[in-house]
């Protein structure tokens, strides 16, 4: 049996990474790593846009997958990454899926974001592309046996959706009808990704919102449906640094399909957590503590328990 050490999202953190390897045992080979024997690093995507050292964390992971000492799904920000690029062949203006071309506010969000990333490799460079090239290559999942990872949320019928269009002819890449049908009209597949990169939202009623760390305000507000005891949305409600006063007592609604995880563990990131690092559940576990900001980089090192346990955590930075 294989055991896997799953860890959150990277943020282009090469020192915090550097740091969990240490701690759990890797031996750093030049700037990359080496696990200790039976065993494998599981990334859970964001391993790219606003940290110093992006290009030397995807050189550190990219080593790693072609040893065949790693594997990735893909986060949030690779695939922003890839519809930056992609040029959106219903705009009719030189615009991209991922709008970034014109001063809206949402372009300058979008530019804003990724102005690190690009920074660093370079826009429009060989290298840009190249790295946009693998990005495709990552899967959206990863059904382990024993453990199950994605970026931010796990759900059986969307994932059985996406695995019938994701990959292309080759079986090695995103799949063009895929990728389009994503930024585009297109729902289901749209849900699909968005449930598995950026996790479920509910609206929530007319004149009420949330408003994020950065000062925006959202009409949705995204929840933690593993948590299927709660009764109030402020105790599903995943806002992190932000404002929830105007969510007040509201209830969970009984259209939200809260639920108890059933079958292995699923281990995810991206939701910027903070604190103590600590399981959500046997059954699920947040691995994103913000390293992308004064947080810790944390792994969970699995070794074939069925119920996921605090002190197989581990945190460093």
């Amino acid at each position: 049996m294989t055991a896997y050490d799953v860890i959150g999202d990277v943020h282009g953190h090469f020192d915090k990474l550097a740091a969990l390897f240490a701690k759990t045992g890797y031996t750093r080979q030049g700037n990359s790593f080496i696990p200790p024997s039976g065993r494998q690093a599981i990334f859970v995507g964001d391993l790219i846009d606003r940290g110093p050292e992006q290009v030397k964390v995807l050189h550190a992971v990219r080593t790693m997958v072609d040893a065949g000492h790693a594997r990735v799904v893909m986060g949030n920000h690779e695939f922003n990454a890839i519809g930056y690029v992609t040029e959106d062949p219903h705009a009719g203006t030189g615009e991209y899926l991922r709008p970034n071309r014109f001063d809206s506010e949402k372009t300058i969000k979008n530019r804003r974001q990724h102005k690190q990333f690009l920074a660093q490799v370079g826009e429009g460079s060989s290298e840009h592309r190249d790295w946009v090239t693998w990005f495709k290559t990552l899967p959206l999942h990863l059904d382990l046996g024993g453990i199950r990872v994605v970026h931010a949320w796990w759900d059986d019928a969307l994932i059985s959706l996406v695995d019938k269009h994701y990959w292309g002819s080759n079986g090695r890449s995103m799949s063009e009808h895929f990728l389009h049908s994503c930024f585009g009209h297109e729902k289901t597949l749209k849900l699909a990704r968005e449930t598995l990169t950026t996790g479920v939202e509910h609206p929530l009623p007319a004149g009420t919102f949330v408003i994020d760390k950065e000062g925006h305000r959202h009409p949705n507000l995204r929840v933690a449906v593993w948590r299927h005891h709660a009764t109030k949305l402020r105790d599903i409600a995943i806002i992190p640094g932000g404002d929830l006063s105007l969510v007040g007592d509201l209830p969970v609604p009984d259209h939200l399909p809260l639920a108890e995880v059933a079958g292995s563990p699923i281990l995810f990131g991206h939701y910027w957590f903070s604190g103590t690092p600590m399981i959500e559940s046997g059954k699920v576990a947040c691995l994103d503590w913000s390293a992308a900001a004064k947080g810790p980089l944390v792994a969970y090192r699995w070794d074939g328990e069925t119920q996921l346990q605090n002190e197989k955590l581990v945190a460093a930075g």
